[in-house]
């Protein structure tokens, strides 16, 4: 492995619910190194969000530490992007005007945002819909334009909370092999939430195995399959076939005692 980018050390996290405290997570450590694709499961509830919230800098840890490259992440980390469920997509723009927003934050020249702006939505595959507008965009082109924004930003680290849950199978798929392969491509450091077990362990390097609230880490999987793995074969591996089994095992009676989601 190479060095660590982010690092959680013993934390733990207590919100203030009204009258009474919730504690989160506890006693939470491990890392995520250099080009590393984790993915974090665990019942609803668990704080798997928590944690990519703190990597942001948009929470802090009632105990222990976050590091980012070794230094405490003591406020907004700005070389993390952030994808959530929901793409966020200004309904004004169109698809040009929707991925230059964080090249036009940063009071880039204008050709050089057009420039940067066209290379990525070839890179996406959304050639030919330049002038569309959100409301015109199927899910899966408005997954892709979100994706072309947060390359455009050009996070160091991608914070990814169930960015295609809201999906149909087949265009879950489609962006899985394209989040994967561009991670691969522009050597991303990925933290992935996911409820979907077999997502978990498709798209992983290693995987994060949370306990119920408050979370706890019960095991950490190295997912052995090829770097260049073809997401479209995978259900005929044996391998993965043994890892989502292991994973539904772990998973299954936390599940059935508090009727939640896995994942």
């Amino acid at each position: 492995m190479g060095s660590a980018v982010v690092e959680f050390e013993d934390i733990g996290k207590v919100f203030d619910a009204g009258r009474r405290a919730v504690r989160a997570v506890e006693h939470v450590d491990f890392r995520v190194y250099d080009g590393e694709f984790v993915t974090i499961v665990g019942p609803s509830g668990c704080g798997k969000s928590t944690l990519l919230n703190m990597a942001a800098g948009l929470l802090q840890p009632t105990e222990g530490t976050v590091r980012y490259r070794g230094a405490p992440v003591t406020g907004y980390n700005l070389v993390t992007g952030y994808m959530t469920q929901n793409d966020h997509l200004l309904p004004w723009r169109d698809v040009v005007g929707n991925i230059a927003v964080p090249l036009e934050i940063k009071r880039l020249p204008r050709a050089r945002i057009r420039e940067r702006v066209q290379a990525l939505i070839d890179l996406v595959g959304l050639t030919g819909f330049e002038r569309s507008y959100p409301a015109q965009l199927s899910g899966g082109m408005r997954k892709r334009t979100a994706l072309a924004r947060l390359l455009a930003y050009d996070p160091e680290t991608f914070l990814m909370d169930e960015p295609f849950a809201a999906l149909d199978a087949q265009l879950r798929v489609n962006m899985q092999i394209e989040v994967r392969r561009l991670c691969r491509r522009l050597n991303k450091t990925v933290l992935f939430v996911t409820h979907d077990l077999d997502e978990a362990v498709a798209l992983g390097d290693r995987c994060v195995v949370f306990s119920p609230r408050p979370g706890t880490i019960r095991k950490i999987i190295d997912i052995p399959l090829a770097p260049a793995r073809d997401l479209l074969r995978l259900r005929h591996d044996p391998a993965y076939v043994a890892l989502t089994a292991e994973l539904w095992d772990m998973i299954a009676p936390s599940f059935a005692a508090t009727g939640g989601e896995p994942g």
